[in-house]
């Protein structure tokens, strides 16, 4: 491959500034590019990227099934036709249960859970043998950087990362089912960004206080804020009527506030904004009014006021939040899109199926949490699980049950955001979708993707939890999932006749890649390896052009992520997770300080199922050998290695 030499420093410099440059190691650095530097008449620039994929690990080497394997490389083209070729690999900041600094002198226990008073919650399942529960499930994570920021202990760039920790599988017993019962920590890492090679380094892990906000449920995907904060998220949100005798949320109540019946289920099931302060502490709020949903990721707009939801449920919706103000989210207007004719899960269909917006409500976040904290669900409405043979009561179907609810007086505001899944069924939404996970957007084309990590149950025709005539429905389901594309325009009024104030409003949707059902593979894959399966964490690079794929697979024996290419079309596998565990934490960096970033985590090593079969007896001791018995996961980010990052030798 050919290299073009560059006239002088200044334009060396500009050539660097329109470059992604993947953080380099330790031996290599952006001062090397400059040296190198020659004469020449004018720099290139910046023209595409590409990705060269790696093959799947198997178990002709049982190693690379047990850790994050990274094969891929990252091919920059420059405007005279030169490419520089990056090899990649993965590089943690900790292993979950490692004590990392907590910036005193110090240390801090990595994903370590706490209760309301940030006091350390045990784990007391193996007399002898007690110690502070820690998480095995890093999520969502977001790179930013803070103006005027200054951290002790940094010596170049200071960076942080926002990180938060969804829940941990068991208790150090290996019997005892965690999921959910503890209260998500979110952390912020201050991190030493090295000015010469991008490479990042952590020096400060400070626990975000989040007890004025009631603690954390579920945290799962996450966004970054065109403005700089790191949107949170809690899924699943508990069902408030049944709230009392849920085991799982009277031991949450227990864990956090020492009491089973202490927590508030309508506390729980919105969206989280965490703010980094330049010292590396950071601040956190709930919106309240953005929809009481299973919110799984948030993306704001360019606009940097209009919010498109993924909402990870069964019978989820499109939500769309519109705030008042520009980087504000705490108040605005709320709508669920109603989906029309000609809905497909085929990339190949040549239609999209339009959609339209129901106005479910507009509020303040500080009234919904008033409400929330003042109400109980039978003051809202009333729900039956059987035919009352009331005509005052509508049949809806949320989270895969079919119900009857009348909404009480004056209500409406209350249900629409509190009971945001039933109320919009209530009022026609389709809520037909199956684990609608993460969204992201594509600027430039004025296109979002949203991931269906599978498709069944409800968006399958005649199965008990599909609604006919919602617009969602295929006759054959897609365990391995779709993503789809969202066009978004200007322009829209919604079903009443109202002006929906914003310019990326979607306007239909239509598959844009599709997953494969297999019969098992010899590994025992249920899903082609060499496509996407079950998509959960999506992200895309402008600057790359790049939509960044990461799975959360029952069907894939190793959990992989892919990048896919718009322009071209091209799908490459960049990396893989241990087997048994979820690609987490993505987030997609085109630029700090010069340097890009892609973030990633994983999550539940180990997490063995049905397909694990052929591999589980070979893999379960390397996993635990690597992964503290399988309690801990790593987070981190995909570098360059340092001698493929320099342009000359």
């Amino acid at each position: 491959m050919s290299h073009t030499p560059m006239p002088s420093r200044r334009k060396a410099l500009q050539f660097l500034a329109g470059v992604p440059l993947l953080p380099l190691g330790a031996s290599a650095s952006a001062a090397s590019l400059l040296a190198a530097c020659g004469g020449g008449s004018d720099a290139p620039s910046f023209v595409s990227a590409s990705f060269s994929p790696m093959a799947a690990p198997s178990l002709a080497n049982p190693a690379a099934m047990a850790i994050t394997t990274v094969g891929s490389t990252l091919n920059v083209k420059f405007s005279n036709d030169s490419v520089q070729s990056y090899q990649l690999a993965y590089q943690p900041f900790f292993i979950t249960g490692d004590r990392v600094p907590g910036g005193n002198g110090g240390t801090i226990l990595a994903g370590g859970y706490v209760d309301i008073n940030n006091q350390p919650i045990t784990d007391t399942t193996v007399a002898g043998k007690e110690r502070q529960f820690f998480s095995d499930s890093p999520d969502g994570t977001s790179l930013l950087t803070v103006a005027n920021a200054k951290v002790d202990g940094v010596k170049g760039n200071p960076v942080f990362a926002v990180v938060q920790f969804e829940y941990t599988t068991w208790a150090q017993d290996g019997k005892t089912d965690m999921y959910g019962k503890l209260p998500s920590p979110i952390a912020v890492l201050s991190l030493d960004q090295d000015p010469a090679t991008g490479k990042l380094s952590l020096v400060k892990y400070h626990n975000v206080d989040t007890s004025k906000v009631h603690g954390l449920w579920i945290t799962c995907g996450a966004s970054l804020s065109p403005w700089g904060t790191h949107l949170s998220s809690e899924e699943y949100e508990p069902d408030a009527f049944t709230a009392a005798s849920n085991a799982q949320f009277k031991a949450y109540s227990k864990n956090l506030y020492g009491s089973e019946t202490a927590a508030n289920p309508y506390h729980y099931g919105h969206m989280p904004e965490v703010t980094v302060n330049p010292d590396g502490t950071a601040s956190i709020k709930k919106h309240f009014c953005m929809g009481r949903i299973s919110h799984e990721l948030v993306q704001v707009m360019p606009d940097q006021r209009t919010a498109l939801m993924g909402d990870d449920a069964t019978n989820s919706g499109y939500f769309v939040f519109v705030a008042d103000k520009e980087k504000d989210l705490s108040s605005g207007t709320l709508y669920a899109a109603k989906v029309g004719s000609g809905f497909s899960i085929d990339p190949a269909a040549n239609s999209a199926a339009a959609l339209t917006w129901i106005k479910l409500g507009s509020a303040t976040s500080a009234e919904i949490e008033k409400l929330a904290s003042t109400l109980k669900p039978t003051d809202i409405m009333t729900v039956a699980s059987a035919d009352p043979k009331d005509a005052a009561y509508t049949r809806i179907v949320a989270n895969g049950k079919t119900e009857w609810i009348r909404i009480n007086a004056g209500m409406e505001k209350a249900a629409a955001f509190l009971e945001t899944h039933r109320y919009a069924a209530f009022v026609g939404a389709s809520m037909g979708f199956t684990k609608m996970e993460g969204t992201t957007v594509n600027a430039k084309d004025k296109i979002a993707y949203s991931a269906l990590q599978n498709v069944q149950t409800s968006m399958v025709a005649g199965n008990a939890a599909n609604m006919p005539g919602n617009g969602i429905s295929v006759p054959k389901q897609l365990v391995a999932g779709v993503v789809m594309a969202l066009n978004l325009r200007g322009g829209l009024k919604d079903t009443q006749g109202g002006t929906i104030n914003s310019d990326w409003m979607p306007v239909d949707t239509k598959a844009l890649l599709a997953g494969e059902d297999i019969a098992s593979d010899a590994l025992g894959n249920t899903a082609n390896p060499n496509n996407i399966a079950n998509p959960d964490n999506l992200k895309f690079s402008e600057k790359l052009r790049t939509l960044f794929i990461g799975e959360d697979s029952s069907q894939h024996v190793n959990n992989f992520l892919w990048a896919y290419n718009v322009d071209t079309k091209q799908l490459s596998r960049v990396m893989s997770v241990p087997a048994g565990g979820e690609s987490t934490g993505l987030h997609a960096v085109d630029e700090i300080n010069g340097f890009t970033y892609i973030m990633s985590n994983f999550q539940h090593v180990g997490d063995w199922g049905s397909i694990h079969s052929k591999v589980k007896d070979t893999l379960d001791p390397l996993v635990r050998a690597n992964y503290k018995d399988k309690f801990g996961s790593a987070v981190g980010y995909l570098t360059g290695t340092p001698q493929q990052m320099k342009l000359h030798a």
